[in-house]
C-alpha cells in the first residue's frame, strides 16, 4: 500500500531514515529532518550549522529531494488526503475514478502557443500540462529539487496519471544526477501503484560536464532507463520540441518498450542538434559550407516525420488534439496487463 510520511516536528536518527523509505512526504515548514544532529557534525567536522541549516524543510525540498511537498502546519494531513485521491489503497487495486465536467474531447489550441518561436527559447512545461489535464489540476511533488524535471499526478478523463516532463525553464530541461534519480523514484512509484505514465519531452540531453561524469552520471542515468523499461503501466510520450541522443532514450522512447509514442509538428527527434552536429562533421569546413550543411541537416532531420517513417513515432499530431489524443490512449491501455517473468529479483542500478 501507498506510504506516506507526515513530517510535523522533529525527525532523527532512524526515524529520519522513514521519511527516505516513504512514497510521498508532506513536511511542515517548521519541521526538520537529519541522520546526524548539529552536536555530531560539529565533534566531526568542526562545522557549526543548526537544526534549520542542516535539516530544515527547505533544505529537504530543495536540495535533497526528501521532502515531496511543504505545507504550514496545519495543512500536512488535508495535502496528504489530497495526494490519496489520486493513488488505489493497495498495489492490486486500481486508481479511484475521478468524474469531471472538463469534457474529454476538448481541444487545445493553446498549448502550441507556449512554445516560443527561437528554438532556443524557454517556456514553462506546466503551462502545456495545464492545459490537457482534467480540470488544469496537478498536484506537483518534489517541486524545488531538480526543478529541470517535473513531476506529479493529475488526472485525465476521469484516470489518475502520473506526469513527467522535462522543464525548459530549469538548464533548458537537461538531464543531471538530480533529475535522473527524481525522476527513475517516481517512475518507479506509478509503476507501483497502477497509475498510467505520460511523459513530456523537450530536453537537448544530458548537461555535460566533468563534476557529473565523475560524480557518476553514467550510473545515475541509467535509472531512469531502468525504471521505465522495467514499469508495466501504460506508457504514452508526446515529443513537444527536443529529443536529442541518449536523451531520447531515456524520456520512455518507442525502443523501451513504450506503448504510445506521439509527437507534435515542432518535434526534433535526432541525435544531436545541428550545430553540434556540425562541429563534429564539418570540421575544418568554411562558415559557409557549414552554414549551408547546417540548415539542410535542420530540414533533413530535425522533424518527427523521419522517426514516424521508421517507426519510432507512432503518431504526429496537432498540439490542439493533444488533450484527445491522450485521454483516448490512457482509456484505451486502461486494460492492459503486464507481468514480468518470474525471477528471484532484478538489479536497479543505484
Amino acid at each position: 500500500m501507498p506510504i506516506l510520511a507526515g513530517v510535523t516536528g522533529p525527525a532523527v536518527s532512524g526515524t529520519a531514515l522513514l521519511i527516505g523509505l516513504a512514497d510521498v512526504v508532506v513536511m511542515a515548514e517548521d519541521a526538520y529532518a537529519f541522520v546526524s544532529g548539529p552536536v555530531p557534525v560539529q565533534q566531526m567536522t568542526g562545522v557549526r550549522v543548526d537544526v534549520e541549516e542542516l535539516g530544515g524543510a527547505s533544505v529537504h525540498f530543495r536540495d535533497t529531494g526528501a521532502a515531496s511537498i511543504v505545507v504550514p502546519h496545519d495543512e500536512v494531513l488535508s495535502t496528504i488526503g489530497d495526494i490519496l485521491r489520486f493513488m488505489p489503497d493497495h498495489n492490486g487495486d486500481e486508481p479511484p475514478f475521478q468524474p469531471s465536467s472538463d469534457p474529454v474531447d476538448r481541444t487545445t489550441p493553446e498549448a502550441g502557443d507556449v512554445l516560443p518561436d527561437a528554438p532556443s527559447g524557454s517556456y514553462d512545461v506546466r503551462d502545456v500540462i495545464r492545459l490537457v489535464i482534467d480540470d488544469d489540476d496537478f498536484l506537483e511533488l518534489r517541486g524545488g529539487w531538480a526543478q529541470n524535471l517535473v513531476t506529479g499526478f493529475a488526472c485525465m478523463g476521469g484516470r489518475p496519471v502520473g506526469i513527467i516532463a522535462n522543464q525548459p525553464i530549469a538548464i533548458a530541461g537537461t538531464l543531471d544526477i538530480p533529475a535522473s534519480q527524481k525522476g527513475a523514484r517516481f517512475v518507479s512509484m506509478c509503476d507501483a501503484f497502477n497509475l498510467p505514465l505520460i511523459t513530456f519531452v523537450d530536453t537537448p540531453g544530458f548537461y555535460p560536464g566533468k563534476d557529473l561524469e565523475w560524480r557518476g552520471m553514467i550510473r545515475h542515468g541509467a535509472q531512469m532507463a531502468f525504471a521505465y523499461a522495467r514499469a508495466t503501466v501504460p506508457r504514452i510520450s508526446v515529443v513537444l520540441r527536443k529529443s536529442y541522443g541518449g536523451a531520447f532514450i531515456v524520456m520512455d522512447s518507442k525502443t523501451m518498450g513504450n506503448d504510445a509514442y506521439l509527437a507534435w509538428p515542432t518535434a526534433e527527434i535526432a541525435v544531436m542538434g545541428a550545430t553540434q552536429a556540425a562541429q563534429i562533421l564539418q570540421r575544418g569546413a568554411s562558415e559557409e559550407d557549414t552554414a549551408t550543411w547546417v540548415e539542410e541537416y535542420e530540414q533533413t532531420y530535425l522533424n518527427p516525420y523521419v522517426g514516424a517513417e521508421r517507426g519510432f513515432v507512432d503518431a504526429v499530431i496537432n498540439p490542439e488534439d493533444t488533450r484527445k489524443e491522450l485521454v483516448d490512449l490512457v482509456d484505451l491501455f486502461s486494460s492492459k496487463r503486464e507481468r514480468l517473468p518470474n525471477r528471484r529479483h532484478d538489479n536497479s542500478p543505484l
